[in-house]
């Protein structure tokens, strides 16, 4: 034993002064990430104007709750430009997406040349995904055929820049699903904030699409959506992802009809940030790990389990840094 001492002495002793701190930074910093669970929102809308006055700290916030990384969302053109410059403000923590949500659809068809723009803006390096584009049947905002279009369009673009698809689909499948069998080669595609049945999730599952989760866990009260979907084990991790959609989808872990033991499963920690930070009038990427921990108690899986698998997914799917 003493033998074994005299020759670890020496090779600790001849460790240089500045790999020594290095280990200990890097030992500091392991603590601390697992003090709170590591997740990625792969959907924040910090280009939405109630985060101009205090964006610095909205990002900080959701790095201290865990939250590493963040994929902020282009919906239409103007938003997609910013999108991008928050990811050159915010390098390796913020990356940013290009995409024509179908409300928007209706101004490239009005002003085509801004089509060109968003082509522009997807090619960047920052950029790791087109959309969210999609069909929306549930809101007048544009025609049925005019978001087909400009649909189609963007498939179009994912597929020449080999990007992956963010879609965005509401009462819509059926079209949504006529127009994606009609392209080969798609690029990976993620149902983004899915709210729809778990017959429905079935059809993108068995194309091998991932599907993306919100706070809408707590609005969900019907015996065949979402919750279902967990509950049951439709939904296998290795296809999972999760986002904040914020500001919107406040994950209210109030609501009367959410489980006993999923309302239980929220650590302190993660309540303490919803609480103290976010509203109903404006969620923030921080609420993330009380999502995750709600996802893993339908799923009867540990946090950890769901964050990591998440986490693995985005920085596979997305080629995040």
């Amino acid at each position: 034993m003493e033998q074994q001492q005299q020759q670890i002495a020496p090779e600790v002793a001849a460790t240089p002064a500045p790999l020594l701190e290095e280990q200990l930074d890097m030992e500091d910093s392991m603590k601390h990430c697992f003090e709170n669970l590591i997740v990625i929102d792969v959907g924040a809308n910090l280009t939405n104007k109630k985060y101009s006055r205090d964006l610095d700290s909205v990002v900080q916030r959701a790095r201290d709750a865990g939250v590493q990384k963040l994929m902020v969302h282009g919906t239409s053109v103007k938003s997609s430009k910013e999108a991008l410059r928050l990811s050159r403000i915010y390098p390796d923590i913020i990356y940013s997406t290009a995409g024509i949500h179908p409300h928007d659809s209706k101004s490239i068809v009005e002003e085509p040349s801004t089509w060109f723009d968003l082509e522009h803006i997807a090619q960047a390096q920052e950029c790791v995904a087109v959309g969210p584009c999609g069909l929306d049947y549930q809101r007048d905002f544009s025609e049925p055929d005019a978001q087909k279009q400009i649909f189609a369009k963007q498939l179009h673009l994912a597929i020449r820049l080999n990007k992956p698809l963010l879609i965005h689909e509401r009462s819509a499948q059926n079209d949504l699903l006529e127009i994606l069998d009609k392209f080969e080669n798609l690029p990976p595609v993620v149902i983004r904030g899915f709210m729809g049945t778990a017959e429905e999730a079935l059809k993108y599952l068995d194309r091998r699409f991932y599907i993306s989760l919100t706070g809408y866990l707590c609005k969900d009260k019907s015996d065949t959506g979402v919750r279902r979907l967990l509950d049951n084990g439709t939904l296998p991790l290795d296809r999972l992802l999760v986002e904040t959609d914020a500001p919107f989808m406040y994950p209210n872990t109030r609501a009367s009809k959410l489980p006993q033991h999923v309302k239980t499963a929220i650590t302190e920690r993660s309540l303490l940030y919803l609480h103290r930070y976010c509203t109903f009038q404006r969620n923030e990427p921080c609420s993330l790990p009380a999502i995750v921990e709600m996802i893993a108690a339908f799923m009867k899986k540990t946090p950890d389990e769901v964050a990591l698998a998440t986490a693995f997914n985005a920085l596979k799917l997305f080629g995040l840094s």
